[in-house]
């Protein structure tokens, strides 16, 4: 059934919207914007992974046509609870996340998934020409020049749901295809410089996963909260950027910006530079790629530039922080490389947080994957997710 059709059957115009990822801090921050704004909008879909409490919750609340757990187990235990609740239909695994994001009765899919495990339905909702909220920053970055070729083929609309790249759009010029470097000098990506920001590797040696994931303005899960502990929440940034809006690492800086009030900023050949405002709240940039080109309320008090006070500018350190660094190597390096450096990066966070291996053990073990690893064309699926499965048996034996 097509979304058109589906609205008549309804007798309501509303857009439909899947949620991939509906548990995580993404997808809570867009069923709030959608419950502000439910006269315009419907819930078609949620995902999650394995947490059956917090899904069955938001099923009950927002009554969505499909559920989906990529865990088995967590399916059926899901299908058992929402037995009173024949409406929503329960699937597992990844046959039925891509079923979701790529269903013609939906308009809009927010790939709100973390990882290399939002990949696969990110790739089915684009090819299916949906509006994609992107916030599954981990596709961009294995297949870059893929994933935007397949969306303009198939006539997708990719809008930016990082804080970052959502300033980006709002400051560059805008066309009918999407944005433009018409006259646009730089790019400059901001970064909170994470929790740990002035301290030396030997300082943080004996970091541990609660410090690192305590970020100091946002609230993120675990694995992006240590990604930007380490700054490679924003080399990844860097690389989904160029790819985003077709632009070489050469012209994009980072800069550390402390209070997070400046999301991100554009240069211009004249001199000029635009930015991007607002208080850290994902639910702002969130409403605006939901609306676009149009506003809604997200529900986030507008800024207050006299209780902020001052804003603070500085380099990134990317001595004692070494990832923003590689993550630059890898985008310059091309193909697979992107891939490999996210792969890396996935499991070596995961042994952190698990207690398996130190903080600095972080880059450590992306850097050797980089330097073990062959950089091969990027051209296929099929090779990317090759030289992901490569990386991650290459981080696991360098952990081990």
């Amino acid at each position: 059934m097509s979304g058109a059709a589906s609205v008549a059957a309804s007798g309501r115009s509303l857009q439909a919207v899947t949620v991939l990822g509906a548990t995580g801090s993404i997808g809570s921050s867009t069923l709030d914007v959608l419950a502000r704004n439910s006269a315009r909008y419907e819930v078609f879909a949620l995902t999650a992974n394995t947490r059956v409490e917090a899904m069955e919750s938001l099923c009950r609340q927002h009554r969505p046509r499909f559920a989906v757990m990529q865990d088995e187990a967590a399916a059926e235990q899901l299908r058992a609870r929402l037995a009173d609740l024949p409406q929503t239909q329960v699937m597992q695994g990844v046959e039925g996340l891509c079923r979701v994001a790529g269903d013609a009765a939906a308009d809009v899919v927010v790939a709100g998934i973390v990882g290399a495990a939002g990949l696969l339905p990110t790739l089915a909702a684009v090819d299916a020409g949906k509006r994609v909220l992107l916030a599954n920053k981990e596709a961009l970055v294995m297949t870059g020049d893929l994933l935007t070729s397949r969306a303009k083929a198939a006539g997708a609309r990719l809008l930016p749901v990082d804080s970052e790249h959502n300033a980006l759009f709002q400051c560059m010029p805008q066309t009918a295809e999407g944005t433009s470097l018409d006259g646009v000098s730089r790019l400059l990506l901001t970064a909170s410089g994470g929790p740990f920001r002035g301290r030396t590797a030997a300082q943080l040696a004996d970091v541990t996963p609660a410090q690192a994931v305590a970020h100091p303005n946002w609230s993120m899960g675990r694995k992006i909260s240590v990604d930007s502990a380490t700054l490679m929440n924003k080399g990844l940034e860097l690389i989904e950027a160029c790819f985003l809006f077709a632009v070489p690492a050469s012209r994009i800086d980072v800069v550390v910006h402390p209070q997070s009030i400046i999301h991100s900023l554009v240069s211009y050949r004249d001199g000029s530079v635009l930015a991007q405002l607002g208080n850290p709240d994902m639910r702002t940039p969130i409403a605006h790629a939901l609306a676009w080109p149009e506003r809604i309320d997200a529900g986030v008090a507008p800024l207050d530039l006299f209780e902020v006070a001052q804003l603070n500018f500085e380099r990134p350190d990317t001595v004692n922080f070494p990832c923003l660094r590689l993550a630059r190597e890898a985008v310059d390096a091309g193909g697979t490389a992107t891939a490999v450096l996210n792969a890396a990066n996935e499991v070596a966070v995961a042994a952190f947080l698990d207690g398996n291996a130190g903080f600095m053990t972080i880059p450590a073990t992306i850097e050797h994957c980089l330097g073990a690893l062959p950089v091969r064309p990027a051209d296929t699926l099929d090779a990317v997710l090759e030289a992901d499965a490569q990386a991650r048996e290459c981080a696991a034996a360098f952990l081990a």
